[in-house]
């Protein structure tokens, strides 16, 4: 493939990704932007957590994931939840409002997607689809790869 034109891709990807940002911040009603909701997506998915946790799975710094856990909890989204062994550590806990918040967001999201992808036709979502799916199985051979030599050094 020619360099223009992955760049040509690369730049296309980024004005898309920045139009879907401002058209959900303008929407959303929560001061938040994509890495709290990924948190309270995770919380409602997995349930109570440590920080260190969501930051490992997310693959936020433990100071990002403070910053975010702390901006949460002052929105009161989610709760801190002491662990009964160890009182130095706690966990975040989705709260009803971080449920709210979390399902106000998918809506959001949904609608700016849907309105980006309007102008495409059946065959040519089809056509994305396929393509967004071998980009995705790329990324996770190399991720395989990556833990499989990982672990044959450990």
């Amino acid at each position: 493939m020619e360099q223009t034109n992955i760049f040509k891709l690369i730049h296309a990807i980024e004005k898309m990704n920045n139009h879907n940002i401002i058209q959900f911040t303008k929407e959303f009603p929560y001061p938040l932007g994509i890495s709290p909701i990924l948190v309270l997506s995770e919380l409602h998915h997995k349930g109570p957590q440590k920080q260190v946790e969501l930051a490992e799975t997310i693959g936020y710094t433990k100071g990002a994931m403070t910053n975010i856990a702390n901006k949460l909890e002052n929105l009161k989204l989610v709760n801190r939840v002491d662990d009964e062994h160890d009182k130095r550590a706690n966990y975040l806990s989705i709260t009803t409002e971080g449920e709210k918040a979390l399902q106000t967001a998918q809506k959001i999201g949904e609608k700016v997607f849907v309105e980006l992808f309007k102008v495409l036709t059946e065959d040519e979502i089809n056509q994305y689809l396929t393509i967004q799916e071998k980009l995705i199985n790329g990324i996770q051979k190399k991720i395989l790869i990556r833990r499989d030599s990982y672990d044959k050094t450990s």
